[in-house]
């Protein structure tokens, strides 16, 4: 695997500050029942890294000590993770928004039986990767029998609630290009993914949210032997939109990996880039519990063109809303 860090520690992109935060996105691991393309964490079955019991507590006593507005569940699949659901339900009986970044695939596999209901069941929100509504493209970038999976997989979901009018159960789906280009406007292609699933499948959703590949980790290094990196920067730099920056994820957003270490932002934990705090190489959760980081300088690299280039991307999609 390439490491394209040393291609991003120089960078033209602006200065930014963190506002208020509202978010945690923990990372629970990189254990993964899939080794897709597009993965920027480069997760995979063969991963070992999962979050343990004593950083669950802390995670938990930093919530107990801010206001957050939103618990972002995150991996590889982070429903592998042995204290997924322990975790859950500890967030929920706080009172806390709980979004799961789900990849369909794992509530087939053996062990997750009753994923499904459970979720249903905590009122977790479920953001569900689907790169595409056609059979072939997903395969051919998740590996074959994915798009059939999943498509049962919403079945299910939509048999529980999931997406149904006034079921207070939110579904949303993700997007992500085949390659190195931008992701076409999300407003259309929302209509698209609800006509062809509502016609073909019977299947319903409240949203899709439409992501920019980020140069990072496994899509990268595809870049790189393909000698196609330098080109997507420069797409990306030349797609940039300075009204993009005032609502970047990283503006609102902490990210925690698996040892409990804090980040910006997600791409920042995967490109080693921890938060900035003194002379300190990387701060834990556990520092920062009662902490506030409104003004605090964010990391940045060439890499963040990836969430401002044309109509903007986040971990809740386009920024151009």
């Amino acid at each position: 695997m390439h490491n394209t860090l040393p291609l991003l520690k120089q960078t033209s992109f602006p200065a930014l500050a963190r506002k208020r935060l509202d978010t945690l996105q923990i990372n629970l691991g990189y254990l993964c029942n899939q080794s897709c393309l597009h993965c920027h964490v480069n997760a995979g079955p063969k991963r070992k890294e999962l979050m343990d019991r004593e950083t669950i507590d802390t995670v938990l006593a930093f919530l107990d000590a801010n206001e957050i507005g939103l618990v972002d569940l995150t991996g590889g699949a982070p429903e592998m993770n042995p204290y997924f659901r322990t975790l859950v339900g500890e967030l929920r009986q706080r009172g806390c928004r709980v979004m799961d970044r789900c990849n369909l695939t794992i509530l087939e596999e053996p062990g997750q039986e009753g994923l499904a209901e459970f979720l249903a069941r905590q009122s977790v929100e479920i953001t569900a990767s689907l790169p595409c509504y056609l059979e072939d493209n997903v395969d051919r970038q998740r590996g074959k029998g994915t798009f059939a999976s999943s498509i049962r997989a919403l079945k299910r979901l939509n048999g529980c609630g999931y997406g149904q009018t006034g079921s207070g159960l939110e579904l949303n789906l993700v997007y992500n290009p085949q390659g190195p280009v931008l992701p076409p406007p999300q407003a259309a292609l929302e209509a698209d993914y609800k006509r062809h699933l509502a016609e073909e499948y019977g299947i319903v959703f409240n949203r899709l949210f439409t992501l920019t590949n980020m140069p990072i980790q496994r899509f990268g290094s595809t870049l790189i032997s393909k000698g196609r990196f330098d080109e997507y920067m420069e797409l990306l730099r030349n797609a940039y939109q300075e009204q993009n920056r005032e609502s970047v994820m990283c503006r609102n957003l902490l990210s925690v990996d698996w040892q409990g270490y804090v980040y910006d932002c997600d791409f920042n934990q995967m490109l080693g880039l921890p938060l900035r705090d003194g002379a300190k190489p990387r701060v834990h959760l556990r520092d920062m519990i009662g902490r506030a980081l409104e003004g605090h300088p964010i990391v940045v690299g060439d890499h963040c063109y990836g969430c401002t280039a044309g109509q903007g991307s986040s971990c809740g999609g386009s920024l151009d809303k």
